[in-house]
């Protein structure tokens, strides 16, 4: 039977489609009743990704439902542990902080040291207990989270309210002979001689009303069991070099740390390093105590 051109041109139009609908899975629509053809209206270009069923209790659909999956969150498997930050026998700034927070919760009353020690163990412990956390006695990021909610970023002096704190350069003047150089701004006390540091130890001042005088002055008189007439409070080892002051142990520097304050000595807490400059010192040697 002889085709007319049009009709030709038709068939060889359904006959490429159908086989570009073999190769690529798409669905070609038949002729309507009016004889006329249409382009496919729906291509499924072969994947390798299989459609991911979801039950209807998930979609809202009916039971037994096909759907798109819902994306899953990402959290943090069930049963992992939080990360931990710092645990016994780390040291550091940041330890250093921790112990100031916890002495603000009321969970330290030592320190701070900067040395994640076994008092420090049990008051993170305690505070994890106290907040229905597993008491690992371990600083872990859940933890920190919860103390940093309950407290304030300490100041330099609570970071160093026991001493520990790094001493500033020496003063000029501390750099010959043998000195005692007593800077203000870093509470510290360096042992000198011949401008070379041999000990720093930290050192507390007097009040605002009983201030400790700066400048220079020489040590003129030592006394190693002395009790202060005018407080009638000891002063072991005291180095005396500007009228009733002195540089000396104090028992309530050593318990309290910077929340006291002197009368106007040089007070310092660490028992042994006194005992040892006190057997250094000379009658005669230099003091010099500035900014």
């Amino acid at each position: 039977m002889r085709i007319p051109g049009r009709s030709a041109a038709v068939l060889a139009a359904l006959v490429s489609t159908a086989a570009l609908a073999a190769l690529s899975g798409c669905t070609v629509r038949p002729a309507d009743a009016d004889g006329k053809h249409h382009l496919p209206v729906r291509i499924e270009l072969p994947s390798s990704h299989a459609p991911t069923a979801t039950r209807s209790a998930q979609s809202g659909g009916a039971a037994g439902s096909v759907g798109r999956a819902a994306p899953t969150p990402a959290v943090r498997p069930t049963g992992a542990a939080p990360r931990v930050l710092w645990s016994r026998g780390d040291s550091g700034t940041g330890v250093r902080e921790l112990q100031a927070r916890l002495r603000q919760a009321e969970w330290l009353f030592d320190g701070p040291t900067g040395t994640y020690d076994d008092l420090t163990e049990r008051a993170v412990s305690g505070f994890q207990g106290k907040r229905g956390l597993p008491r690992t006695g371990e600083l872990d990021t859940v933890t920190w989270q919860r103390l940093l909610g309950m407290t304030h970023r300490p100041g330099k002096w609570e970071l160093y309210l026991m001493g520990g704190q790094p001493a500033d350069p020496p003063d000029p003047r501390c750099l010959t002979g043998r000195v005692l150089c007593v800077s203000k701004t870093s509470r510290t006390l360096r042992w000198m001689v011949d401008g070379r540091t041999v000990e720093t130890m930290s050192v507390r001042f007097g009040s605002q009303y009983t201030p400790t005088r700066e400048g220079v002055f020489h040590v003129y008189w030592k006394s190693r069991h002395h009790v202060s007439t005018l407080y009638d409070s000891p002063m072991p080892y005291a180095l005396f070099f500007s009228g009733g002051q002195a540089v000396h142990y104090s028992y309530d520097f050593a318990a309290r740390g910077y929340a006291g304050g002197s009368h106007g000595c040089v007070n310092v807490r660490d028992e042994a390093a006194i005992a040892a400059l006190f057997a250094q010192v000379r009658v005669g040697d230099k003091v010099v105590v500035h900014w």
